[in-house]
C-alpha cells in the first residue's frame, strides 16, 4: 500500500473546503442520520477523499461507494434540514483492539497541514489516526477551535518542537495531546496559560520532565488535568496545580512524585477523581483527604504509604472506587467503611490487615452488599472461615482473595453469585469439597482459580458446567485419577493448570483437539505416564509444563512458536538431535526449555542457532557426551545455561562469548578439560552463578585448570 503523496494534500484541502458548509470534523464513534439526501457534489467529494487517503477497504469507509445516499454511509452525518454533510467520523469502534492497531498500521501518513485552512472549524478530533511526524503549526489558524484531540495511536508517533501556535487557539476548551512527544516544547506551559477558557487538559505520555514556575494561573477554569506517565525530574507536584480551584479530575499516575502527600491538594475540594498511584509517596494518609466528600475515585496504589486507614474514611460517602493496594499500610478495615453506600470497587491488596474474613464480610454486609462489584484483597493476611454471608453480594463481578490464610470449606452460597466473572481463592488453607451446587448460577464465570488449596472436586462424571472458562487453576486440588471430563467441555480455555492434582493416567488423544485456544498448560507433578504425542499442531500453545511425571520414550516434536517447555524429571530417553534440529529453516520462538533429569543421551546437536530467542536452557542430569556445541554460543539472548551432571568433554568454545547476558552458568560435574578462559570474567559481567565443580573419577581428578 502506497503512502499519501505530499502533492495530494492540496487536492484534499480543496475537497474539504468544498464539502463542509458547516466546517466540523468529528472523528468520534457516532452514526449519521439525515432526513434528506446528500447532494451529488458532496458524494463525489467524499469518494475522492477516500481515494486520496488511499486506505482501501480495511476501515469504516469500506461502505463508501457510488450507490445510495451518502448520508447513510458509515461515519457520515448530515444536517437534517439542509442535507449538508457536517460531520465526518473515521474513528474505528475497535480503537482498543489489536485488530485496530493492525488496520491503522497500514495507514501511516504525514500529518495533513491543509487542515489549518479550515478556519471555521470548532471541533477537530484526529485521535487514534495513523498520522506521524511533526504537528504542523498551521493548526494555529483554527482560531474558532474549541475542541482539539490529537492523540496518536502509538505514543510518540507525533511530536511538537514549538507549541507557540497553540496560543492562537484562544477559545479552546478541550485539549488532548496525550502520546504526543512534547519533550522539546519548552514553551508549553506559558502557552497553555494563554488559554483562559480551557476546561480539559490531557497530556499523558508526553515525555514531559519539567514545568517552569507559573506566577499567575490564567486557565483557572480547568476541570480535568491528566499529566500521567510523565517522569518529572523535580519529584514534586507543580505548585500551580494547587490553584486550580475548579479541578474535578486530577491524574498524576506514574509521575515520579516523591515525599508526603502534599498538603496543597487540600485546596482542591471539588475533586471527584484523584489518581496518585505508582509514585513514591511515603507519608500516612492525611486527615484532610477524608474530608473530600465529593470524591468518587481515589487511587493511591503502589506507593510507600504508612500508618492505618482511619475511621474517618466513612465520611467519603461519594466514593465508588477505592484503591490503597501495595502500600505499607497496616491495621484492620474500619467499620465505618460500611457507610460507603456508593462503593462499587475496593482494592486493599498487599496491606497487612490481619483481619478475619468474616469480619470483612460483616463490614460490607449493609448498604454496600448489593452494590459491590469488585473486591481485591490479595495477600492481605486475612484468616478465618468463609461463611454463607458471601451469598448476599449479588452484584459481585470480581472477587480476589488469594494468598491469604482463609481456611475451611467454600460455602455453597458461592453458587448464588450470578454476576461473578472472576474468582481467585488460590493459595489459602481451604479444604472440603466443591460440588455442582457451588457453580449452579455462575453462568458468566470465565476465570476460576483455587490453586494451592486442599479441595476435592466432587461432581458427576456427566456434569456439564453452566459456564465457559478462559482460565482454570486447580493446582494441588484433588480432581481424580484422570483429567475431569467436564474440563473437555471448556472450549475457550487459554490457561489450564491441573498440576499436582493426583492424576495417574495417560493424556487422552482427544486432548489437543479439545482446546484449540490453549496458551498455558501445566500438568506437572502428577503420575502421567506413556509416550508424548508430537505437538506440531498445537498452534496456540506457548507455555507447556509436564515436569515431574512418568513420561517416557523419545521427545515429542513441538510447534516452533512455543515459548516455554518443561519436560524435566521424567523418563524421556534417546537422542535429542531430531527434537533440536527439526524444521531447521523455521525460527524457533522458544524462550525456556527445561529437559533436566531425564534419560537422554548422545552428543549435543550443533544446530542451536535456530533457537535464537532462548533465554533459559537446562539439559542437566542426563547422559550427554561429546564436546560443547559451538552453536550454543550463537544464543545471544541466553541468560541461564545449565549442563550439569553429564559427560561432556573438551573445552568451552570461544563462541560462548556472544552470550553476554548470561547470569547463570552451571557446567559442573562433567569431563571438561583445559584452562578456564580468561574472557569468562571479562565478558559475563552479569554473571551471578558460576559452577565449574570438579568430577572425581577414582583416584583421577579431572577438572579445569585455573
Amino acid at each position: 500500500m502506497s503512502l499519501m503523496k505530499p502533492t495530494k494534500t492540496n487536492i484534499v484541502a480543496v475537497l474539504f473546503l468544498q464539502l463542509f458548509a458547516i466546517s466540523t470534523i468529528s472523528i468520534s464513534f457516532c452514526s449519521g442520520s439525515s432526513n434528506v439526501r446528500c447532494t451529488q457534489r458532496e458524494k463525489q467529494a467524499l469518494l475522492r477523499f477516500k481515494q486520496d487517503l488511499n486506505i482501501g477497504n480495511s476501515l469504516r469507509i469500506a461502505s463508501w461507494n457510488g450507490d445510495g445516499d451518502c448520508c447513510t454511509w458509515a461515519g457520515v452525518a448530515c444536517d437534517n434540514f439542509t442535507g449538508h454533510v457536517h460531520k465526518l467520523n473515521l474513528r474505528n469502534p475497535y480503537d482498543d483492539s489489536l485488530s485496530y492497531a493492525f488496520m491503522w498500521s497500514m495507514l501511516v501518513v504525514q500529518f495533513p497541514a491543509f487542515l489549518g485552512s479550515m478556519r471555521k472549524l470548532k471541533y477537530l478530533n484526529l485521535s487514534l489516526c495513523g498520522f506521524v511526524g511533526m504537528i504542523p503549526h498551521q493548526l494555529g489558524n483554527l482560531s474558532h477551535l474549541q475542541y482539539l484531540d490529537l492523540r496518536p495511536y502509538y505514543p510518540s508517533n507525533l511530536y511538537v518542537e514549538n507549541s507557540l501556535w497553540l496560543s492562537s487557539l484562544s477559545l479552546l476548551k478541550h485539549l488532548d495531546m496525550s502520546g504526543v512527544d512534547l519533550s522539546k516544547a519548552s514553551d508549553l506551559l506559558p502557552v497553555i496559560n494563554t488559554l483562559p477558557f480551557l476546561e480539559v487538559l490531557q497530556l499523558s505520555y508526553c515525555q514531559l520532565h519539567h514545568f517552569p514556575p507559573l506566577p499567575t494561573v490564567n486557565f483557572s477554569s480547568l476541570t480535568k488535568l491528566d499529566l500521567s506517565y510523565n517522569l518529572f525530574d523535580n519529584s514534586l507536584i507543580p505548585s500551580w496545580v494547587f490553584r486550580l480551584s475548579h479541578l474535578m479530575y486530577l491524574d498524576l499516575y506514574y509521575s515520579n512524585i516523591q515525599g508526603p502527600i502534599p498538603d496543597g491538594l487540600q485546596n482542591l475540594t471539588s475533586l471527584r477523581y484523584l489518581a496518585l498511584s505508582h509514585n513514591h509517596l511515603n507519608s500516612s494518609i492525611p486527615n484532610w483527604l477524608y474530608k473530600f466528600i465529593h470524591l468518587e475515585y481515589l487511587c493511591l496504589y503502589n506507593n510507600s504509604l504508612v500508618g492505618v486507614i482511619s475511621e474517618d474514611i466513612g465520611n467519603m460517602t461519594s466514593i465508588n472506587w477505592l484503591d490503597l493496594s501495595l502500600n505499607g499500610l497496616k491495621g484492620k478495615i474500619p467499620k465505618s467503611m460500611g457507610r460507603l453506600c456508593n462503593l462499587r470497587s475496593v482494592f486493599l491488596s498487599c496491606i497487612e490487615l490481619n483481619q478475619d474474613v468474616s469480619e470483612v464480610l460483616d463490614i460490607f454486609s449493609g448498604c454496600v452488599a448489593d452494590r459491590l462489584e469488585n473486591v481485591y484483597l490479595l495477600s492481605s493476611q486475612l484468616s478465618g472461615l468463609l461463611s454463607n454471608q458471601l451469598g448476599q453480594f449479588k452484584s459481585l463481578v470480581n472477587l480476589q482473595l488469594s494468598v491469604n490464610l482463609i481456611s475451611g470449606p467454600i460455602p455453597a452460597s458461592l453458587g448464588e453469585l450470578s454476576a461473578l466473572r472472576s474468582l481467585d481463592l488460590s493459595f489459602n488453607k481451604l479444604n472440603g469439597s466443591l460440588s455442582e451446587i457451588h457453580f449452579a448460577n455462575l453462568t458468566g464465570l470465565y476465570l476460576f482459580y483455587v490453586c494451592g488449596n486442599s479441595l476435592m472436586l466432587n461432581v458427576s462424571p456427566s456434569w456439564v458446567p453452566p459456564f465457559q472458562l478462559q482460565e482454570l487453576g486447580l493446582r494441588s486440588c484433588h480432581v481424580g485419577s484422570q483429567i475431569p471430563l467436564w474440563v473437555f467441555s471448556q472450549k475457550s480455555l487459554i490457561y489450564l493448570d491441573i498440576s499436582n492434582s493426583g492424576i495417574s493416567s495417560t493424556i487422552p488423544s482427544r486432548f489437543w483437539e479439545s482446546f484449540p485456544t490453549l496458551v498455558y498448560f501445566n500438568l506437572s507433578h502428577n503420575q502421567i505416564y506413556g509416550a508424548m504425542p508430537n505437538l506440531t499442531e498445537a498452534f496456540e500453545l506457548e507455555l507447556f509444563d509436564l515436569s515431574s511425571n512418568n513420561l517416557l520414550g523419545p521427545l515429542p516434536l513441538i510447534f516452533p512458536h512455543m515459548n516455554a517447555l518443561d519436560l524435566s524429571d521424567n523418563a524421556f530417553s534417546g537422542s535429542i538431535f531430531h527434537f533440536v534440529c527439526y524444521r531447521m529453516n523455521e525460527t524457533k520462538g522458544m524462550k525456556i526449555l527445561n529437559l533436566k533429569n531425564n534419560q537422554l543421551f548422545g552428543e549435543l546437536p550443533d544446530c542451536w542457532m535456530n533457537w535464537k530467542n532462548l533465554l533459559v536452557l537446562n539439559l542437566g542430569s542426563n547422559s550427554f557426551h561429546g564436546n560443547f556445541p559451538n552453536s550454543l554460543g550463537m544464543l545471544s539472548s541466553l541468560q541461564s545455561l545449565h549442563l550439569r551432571r553429564n559427560s561432556l568433554s573438551g573445552g568451552i568454545p570461544a563462541s560462548l562469548k556472544n552470550s553476554r547476558d548470561l547470569n547463570s552458568l552451571d557446567i559442573g560435574e562433567n569431563k571438561f578439560s583445559g584452562n578456564v578462559p580468561m574472557w569468562i570474567g571479562e565478558t559475563f559481567t552479569k554473571l551471578m552463578i558460576l559452577n565449574l565443580r570438579i568430577i572425581l573419577m577414582g583416584s583421577y581428578q579431572q577438572n579445569f585448570a585455573i
